[in-house]
């Protein structure tokens, strides 16, 4: 045994090449050669999971000699020139580090001195983070978080790597992970565009559920005095008041193509299939963004940042899409007026449709396919820019039916929404100039960034583990998320190592 451990301390590396070569024999040996593929897969995954964590350790192993090696070397004014006057050197000081191939055991020297903190040079030499959890084990978390919930994770996590890290832990790394986000896309420099492309903005809201404690203000106050019909469940139009809204915003750029009324909606009986619809714009370099921390205000100007960072002289076509928010509305007015640019703003279509289908079923049964035609009709007078029109002729026909209070909730509902965004709604024009006039970019991204993941079913949020978790699927789903971390671990590392200790000095192994 001593001589093993002799020979282990003069080649680091001596112990994988044993269990190296043990693996070898085992996977050789004739009961191996009588198992099932998937036994000996399993065995080969495992063991070789051992294999990488014995050779990183000898890796790390071998720095340390070298780097006591290197420090015996200097005398004391060279080590204080080093480490800010320190001259005490102590080898032997440990560390664990949990990584994606196991938990490895850094040792390495500290440079101390009186009343001050221990200097570790290697630390900053390896880059290593302030807590235990590696880089690579921290980004697989982060990648494992955000597509799904923290016990999957987890559970991938240690399917892949072992025991390495805690649920708690996990949810930490994810915080910890998101705090350059902000910063990464101020410094990035989108693709620029020729004059004619189109400039889009579109922003929406969506509510999320929250722990107690992490609600707006408001919203607690609202439910507090909010009087429930039972006690045991709500009845028909109250809310728990358990969400905090949210707020996305969606920047993309889009060729304009110009369409007509008949592209949009088919007509009372369906289309012919002579002539297929022109298509609408396709949306080119997506960007995403929200907050739950944040105040509307906060996201509507950073979708400003990023409009500006595409088109800094204003010199394209601002459209920006809206869902008839007026409060939402008015913010991104007042941020367009403050930096002197130009917006034209389109009332989505969508929103009016589900407006028209209400006013619908003021008129016919809920399976009444005429509703539907209906509908065409009265979609295609708006879409040839007779919205007000529209809104009088379905006024006139509930007068004509005589309907009253509730019988006609949505046909007024409907004609006030038409009447309320009457400037947003020349959708004659905005077909004509190419423009898009429906927000699907930005519902989709309400589903995909806060529905698919934030809203499973019994999920309760803090605001920061929220804000986390939004502003990293937005980075995944906008693609930048390697660029992203590459720019976080470089931040990361400038606050924890300040680079005067790496240029004075630098480890071999």
């Amino acid at each position: 045994m001593e001589d093993y451990e002799h020979a282990a301390m003069a080649d680091p590396f001596a112990r994988a090449a044993s269990f190296f070569t043990q693996l070898i024999d085992d996977l050789a040996c004739p009961s191996a050669l009588a198992l099932p593929h998937q036994d000996v897969e399993e065995i080969a995954e495992i063991r070789g999971r051992e294999l990488a964590r014995l050779l990183l350790q000898a890796h790390l192993d071998l720095r340390t000699s070298r780097e006591e090696a290197q420090f015996r070397t200097l005398d004391g004014p060279a080590r204080a020139a080093l480490a800010d006057g320190r001259t005490r050197l102590e080898c032997g000081h440990h560390r664990a580090l949990a990584t994606v191939i196991g938990t490895v055991a850094v040792t390495r020297c500290a440079l101390r001195a009186p009343g001050q903190a221990n200097c570790y040079p290697a630390d900053a030499v390896l880059g290593l983070p302030r807590e235990r959890h590696s880089l690579g084990l921290r980004r697989l978390a982060v990648l494992e978080a955000v597509r799904g919930s923290y016990d999957t994770a987890l559970e991938a996590i240690t399917r892949a790597c072992g025991t390495v890290v805690g649920k708690r832990q996990v949810e930490h790394l994810v915080r910890a992970a998101a705090v350059d986000v902000a910063a990464f896309y101020a410094a990035r420099t989108p693709v620029p565009q020729g004059a004619a492309t189109l400039l889009v903005l579109s922003v929406d809201g969506k509510g999320i559920a929250m722990r107690p404690g992490h609600l707006r203000e408001a919203t607690r106050k609202a439910a507090e005095r909010a009087k429930r019909t039972f006690r045991t469940r709500l009845a028909t139009g109250e809310k728990a008041g358990r969400k905090r809204m949210a707020t996305l915003a969606a920047v993309y750029d889009a060729e304009p193509s110009v369409r007509r009324p008949h592209d949009i909606i088919a007509p009372p009986g369906g289309r012919s299939g002579e002539r297929p619809p022109r298509g609408g714009p396709k949306a080119r370099a997506k960007w995403l963004t929200g907050s739950v921390e944040h105040d509307p205000e906060h996201v509507i100007a950073a979708a400003f940042d990023q409009a500006e960072a595409r088109d800094p002289q204003h010199l394209r076509r601002w459209v920006v899409l809206i869902d008839g928010a007026r409060h939402q509305r008015k913010l991104i007015q007042a941020e367009a007026e403050r930096r002197g640019v130009t917006i034209h703003i389109v009332l989505d279509l969508i929103h009016v449709i589900e407006k028209l289908w209400a006013a619908a079923r003021c008129f016919y049964p809920a399976t009444d396919p005429e509703a539907e035609d209906w509908i065409a009709a009265k979609i295609a007078r708006i879409l040839r820019g007779c919205a007000a029109r529209a809104a009088d002729e379905i006024r006139t026909e509930a007068d004509h039916r005589q309907l009253t209070g509730d019988q006609r909730t949505g046909v007024d509902k409907a004609c006030q929404y038409l009447t309320n965004n009457a400037d947003f709604v020349h959708y004659d024009l905005a077909l004509a100039a190419g423009w898009p006039i429906a927000s699907g970019v930005i519902e989709g991204a309400a589903r995909h960034l806060i529905a698919d993941r934030l809203d499973i079913t019994g999920s309760r949020w803090s605001v920061p583990g929220a804000e986390a978790l939004l502003v990293l699927r937005a980075v995944t789903s906008n693609g930048h998320f390697p660029e992203c971390w590459d720019f976080h671990v470089r931040a990361e590392q400038h606050r924890l190592h300040p680079t005067v200790h790496q240029a004075n000095f630098k480890l071999t192994a």
